[in-house]
């Protein structure tokens, strides 16, 4: 995973800067091996190393912590950690390279996915960070360890810890922070950090999704109709979906002529008969009467219960030859279609048919309309008689 570009020279000081703690014996072997390593003979060196016999337990530190750093430098991480562990556990290393060499321990436990063993040499390595080191990016580190073992409350503050030293690379912290937050459901927290992402990856489209479902979750329609427009303003490819719901949001704030615009830009918008009825209702609300009837006509040719829309519109419009021809395709509501008619007949003029249709209507389903325009019509009829 995280391969550390330490040299061997970082780690392996020269034999004659620690000639007075090793035994000469050992002094000797480890010159050697050290002369091995940097002519590429790493192999060479850790044969040579391995055949070192020693009780004194400072030599065995120092031989073990040069092992590890050797099959390393093979690529061999189950026995780089084991050496590496014997010389960090024996506490004997006291040298400036020690806190180097834990920490290689625990980078190592981290690429071979041990990852508690790691945090708790990355939290030791916290307490003592030498001034010639670099220590910024452990609490990446371990952010990352309590990640992978699903300790969302602990990535958290480790990401936090690891933004305030102002990382140069700031993707992976905030990806990992945001992760933890959605575990624990923490809504409101996640929308800054996501706001944060978008930021350094505004062409990533999942992102922005994942900022308007926060911001609808959180109860927060406004804010998503800026993030989902704002998005489509940038030129990002919004799904059918996504152009579906920010229709859908421009109607819940109140501008419903976007709303219907919006839908009519969708690909299936003129043959799926649920958009159709959705954008003449959008129409209807923004009081754009005869673009609400156009599409409910298209609407009605798929659909016969949409012939209903297209009349009562018209009639309120006053399209009443038109409206006529209409109500005479609904089926059901007799009683509804009945009044409508009577309304129709009654603007052109045709009191006799109104009537007609009034006590049909009456007669379908008894109402007080009914009955009072059964009143009035007759009314007006005698009274258009006695003048005539």
């Amino acid at each position: 995973m995280m391969k550390r570009l330490i040299t061997l020279s970082c780690l392996l000081v020269s034999v004659s800067s620690i000639g007075q703690e090793l035994s000469q014996y050992t002094a000797v072997r480890v010159q050697k091996a050290h002369e091995l390593a940097q002519d590429d003979k790493v192999k060479q060196a850790i044969a040579s190393l391995k055949e070192i016999e020693t009780n004194r337990k400072y030599d065995s530190a120092f031989v073990a912590r040069m092992l590890g750093v050797f099959y390393w430098q093979e690529g061999q991480i189950k026995p780089a950690i084991n050496q590496l562990k014997i010389a960090v556990s024996s506490g004997l290393l006291q040298d400036e390279q020690a806190w180097v060499t834990e920490r290689m321990l625990a980078d190592l436990y981290l690429n071979d996915q041990q990852f508690k063993s790691a945090l708790g040499h990355y939290y030791a390595l916290l307490k003592s960070v030498p001034k010639t080191q670099k220590a910024d990016d452990l609490w990446l580190r371990i952010a990352q360890s309590h990640y992978q073992i699903e300790q969302w409350s602990k990535v958290i503050p480790a990401t936090n810890s690891y933004l305030k030293t102002k990382p140069k690379e700031r993707l992976q912290p905030l990806s990992l922070k945001l992760g933890s937050q959605l575990q624990l459901e923490q809504w409101k927290q996640a929308i800054p950090t996501l706001e944060q992402l978008i930021v350094l990856q505004p062409e990533k489209l999942n992102w922005w999704r994942q900022l308007v479902g926060l911001q609808l979750r959180v109860g927060n329609s406004k804010a998503a109709l800026d993030t989902l427009s704002l998005a489509k303003l940038n030129g990002l490819e919004l799904s059918q979906k996504d152009l579906h719901l920010l229709a859908q949001l421009y109607a819940k704030r109140g501008i419903p002529e976007r709303a219907a615009v919006q839908i009519g830009q969708l690909d299936n918008a003129t043959t799926d008969v649920k958009l159709l009825s959705e954008q003449a209702s959008y129409w209807q609300v923004a009081k754009e009467w005869d673009k609400a009837i156009s599409v409910w006509k298209l609407a009605a040719q798929m659909n016969a219960k949409y012939h209903w829309n297209v009349a009562q519109l018209m009639v309120q419009q006053g399209y009443y030859k038109e409206s006529l021809r209409v109500l005479d395709k609904v089926k059901g509501k007799e009683a509804d279609v009945a009044l409508a008619k009577t309304r129709a007949f009654y603007k052109l003029n045709q009191l006799e048919q109104a009537l007609i249709e009034a006590k049909k209507a009456n007669s379908a389903e008894p109402s007080s309309q009914a009955e009072s325009w059964i009143t009035y019509l007759t009314q007006l009829r005698q009274a258009q008689a006695v003048t005539g």
